[in-house]
């Protein structure tokens, strides 16, 4: 089965998964572990858009993504805006492919084993809510059809 054959059916399954679910980190989470074991990734993951309430600026709107469900390695807990390939995806609301990480400008190194990465933004109501980040330990693991069928996914949550 090529990989668009792939994500077909995960597209159906997670379509599945999240159909009449509405808590998020639930859906999350099934999502998560339905691509990591589709796919064999290095790590699959969701980062959430928070506004902490522990902030040293109480009263300002500073939000980050903090880390919520994943599958693979210890991570990265909170990733400032636009910093880092899942901040610079949240800032430009666009999904970013990094064909090797190591050139990226500002890379955050959550694990030395990444050498690609893929990042989609999670909209709802037209706001950013969190970001789907897939890591590779292969160089130029992700494509358009990454692309497309991620956002497809990411999409129905």
């Amino acid at each position: 089965m090529n990989k668009e054959e792939l994500y077909k059916e995960v597209l159906a399954q997670a379509g599945s998964v999240v159909a009449g679910e509405t808590d998020l980190i639930a859906n999350m989470a099934n999502v998560a572990a339905l691509l990591h074991e589709a796919f064999g990734f290095w790590w699959t993951g969701f980062y959430r858009v928070i506004t902490p309430s522990n902030s040293p600026t109480r009263g300002e709107n500073i939000q980050e993504l903090v880390l919520g469900p994943f599958q693979g390695p210890l991570a990265c807990t909170r990733i400032p805006f636009g910093k880092g390939v899942c901040g610079t995806a949240w800032a430009k609301a666009e999904t970013i492919i990094v064909p090797n990480v190591h050139e990226f400008a500002g890379h955050i190194a959550c694990s030395s084993e990444s050498n690609s990465e893929i990042v989609v933004p999670m909209f709802q109501d037209g706001e950013i809510i969190g970001v789907l980040d897939i890591d590779s330990k292969e160089y130029n693991t992700f494509d358009e059809t990454d692309k497309r069928y991620l956002e497809k996914i990411v999409g129905q949550m």
